[in-house]
């Protein structure tokens, strides 16, 4: 019996390539965070939501996902993705909102009581926490997020403290509901204050949480109130930067003795390039490279999707059952807070 060698035909077509299933996974896990990315636009588009906005409608879609379904394991690099070097891009970008001339031309005497409203922030919420026993890590972020910019604050800040997943999670979620119930606080009572459009617009820049909320605080008081409070905002993002570094250094000093694994803090990379897009933006955008309005909104958009993409992976790290017992008393904390900095800031303006 002869043995035939079977050969291949030289024409036969051959198969198609096949993606590897690890790239496979990790794009699926991607395009997860963007669908609940989505679905929490869309739900933000419903009356009631409008005012929680798609960053905090994407984190209850995902913590309720997490819920009903749990973390869907087979993706989870591509959601470990989106949590983290989405989180990072988007910061990135987020250098591009900041206009450092005007900060630093008409805005120097607002960045003096933006440093106080930062420090003051920070150190009250954590001296709060402490007498309430209330989880140090979701107090911090929240200290941070209501002295600087809310979730983009607790979004740099988080991976320098060696923030998890979770506790970064809850933190925005606090941040964007406790936001928007003072930006429309304040819309209630300006009618009833005795502050001219410029020092409301400056009260709201001051004290509010995030620039979306000072831009719904502000609108109704007209274009001036709108200037002056994005422009006190903006003062407390620039100082996001040194705050970063402040953070980065007090950790190594207060891990001077410790292991060197334990100890050692990743330098913040993406801070480097918040600095450099926002110089760029500053004094080359619109000067050297004239940009439109449009081509600055899309990369706004983009911005917002990186970040809200991220955020869902941070939402799907979610347990409503450590929920209960970790957010509550950072919740007082934060709201205590922020109550106290609403009242200063008016007496300050």
């Amino acid at each position: 019996m002869q043995n035939k060698k079977v050969l291949e035909q030289p024409n036969q077509p051959s198969e198609p390539k096949k993606l590897p299933p690890s790239f496979a996974l990790w794009l699926g896990g991607v395009a997860f965070t963007f669908l609940i990315a989505l679905l929490g636009f869309l739900l933000a588009k419903v009356p009631g939501f409008d005012h929680v906005g798609q960053l905090a409608c994407a984190i209850i879609i995902a913590v309720l996902y997490r819920q009903i379904f749990g973390y869907p394991e087979v993706i989870r690099s591509g959601i470990a993705f989106s949590s983290k070097r989405l989180l990072r891009f988007a910061i990135i970008l987020y250098g591009l909102k900041l206009n450092i001339d005007t900060v630093l031309h008409d805005g120097l005497g607002l960045l003096v009581r933006d440093a106080g409203v930062i420090i003051f922030a920070i150190l009250l919420t954590i001296w709060l926490a402490k007498l309430l026993k209330a989880d140090k890590s979701i107090s911090l972020l929240l200290g941070v997020g209501t002295g600087v910019c809310g979730a983009a604050a607790i979004a740099a800040i988080a991976p320098i403290v060696k923030s998890k997943d979770e506790d970064t999670a809850i933190g925005v979620g606090i941040i964007a509901l406790m936001g928007t119930i003072f930006a429309i606080t304040y819309t209630i009572l300006r009618p009833i204050l005795p502050l001219s459009a410029v020092d409301y617009g400056i009260w709201s820049g001051i004290s509010l949480h995030e620039i979306a909320h000072v831009a719904l605080a502000t609108a109704p008081g007209g274009q001036d109130a709108l200037a002056i409070g994005l422009l006190a905002k903006l003062g407390r993002v620039f100082l996001l930067v040194p705050l970063c570094f402040i953070f980065m250094y007090f950790i190594k000093w207060k891990s001077r003795g410790e292991d060197q694994a334990i100890a050692k803090v990743e330098f913040p990379w993406f801070l480097i390039g918040f600095i450099i897009l926002s110089i760029f933006g500053s004094y080359v955008l619109g000067h050297s490279i004239p940009v439109s309005e449009s081509f600055m909104n899309g990369v706004s958009d983009v911005t917002t999707w990186c970040l809200t993409a991220a955020m869902v992976g941070l939402g799907l790290n979610v347990s409503l059952r450590d929920l209960r017992t970790k957010a509550l008393k950072p919740l007082i904390a934060m709201g205590i807070t922020s109550i106290l900095l609403s009242i200063g800031a008016y007496f300050i303006i």
